[in-house]
């Protein structure tokens, strides 16, 4: 068994940013929002040969929510790029995982936390096209409010807006921490950088 030490001074850093941050979405809402993301995915999906893509790691929480709520027959698998690296800020696009089952003519869902820039859906998006997919549609929890987004990207489904400011919590990370709260939250500003 391999245990790891945790910096002390680290865990006192995390909780004092989780102290001062601002809850933008509580976990009510949250619920409210993954019933509503589930609805419409299912309508507009039902009788199509789906693949779901989870996109690791921040995408697992959204994509848990979605399945437990509806019955379709899909299938599922993951996809991982990072441009963060356990930092607070987007670095260059580094491709850890992409399917290896075909998805050629399939109808593919991808499920992320957040469209930010939208470089890592415009990625994964455009890998799916060039192996064939049918169709490729995407699902986020979050969509980041500002002018900075790659002008070709969008989401077909959208659960919260936030504002342009780090958010963690429901998948979200603040510095590999915090996926697990069922709410979201904002960092204090003068700490988001």
């Amino acid at each position: 068994m391999v245990f790891i030490a945790v910096n002390s001074n680290m865990v006192e850093e995390l909780l004092k940013v989780k102290q001062s941050a601002d809850c933008l979405w509580d976990a009510r809402h949250m619920e409210r929002v993954y019933g509503h993301l589930a609805e419409e995915i299912g309508k507009d999906l039902d009788g199509a040969d789906l693949l779901v893509l989870c996109i690791m790691s921040g995408g697992l929480f959204l994509t848990v929510e979605i399945l437990k709520r509806i019955g379709h027959c899909l299938e599922l698998n993951y996809a991982h790029v990072t441009r963060y690296h356990g930092e607070t800020r987007g670095g260059e696009i580094a491709w850890v995982y992409f399917p290896e089952q075909s998805v050629k003519g399939r109808d593919v869902l991808l499920v992320d936390d957040i469209l930010d820039e939208g470089v890592t859906l415009k990625n994964i998006r455009d890998a799916c096209i060039s192996a064939g997919a049918n169709c490729v549609r995407s699902a986020v929890l979050a969509v980041k409010e500002h002018d900075r987004r790659v002008p070709t990207v969008s989401a077909d489904y959208v659960g919260v807006s936030v504002e342009d400011r780090y958010v963690f919590g429901c998948g979200m990370d603040y510095r590999g921490y915090f996926r697990n709260l069922d709410a979201i939250y904002a960092v204090e500003e003068q700490q988001s950088g």
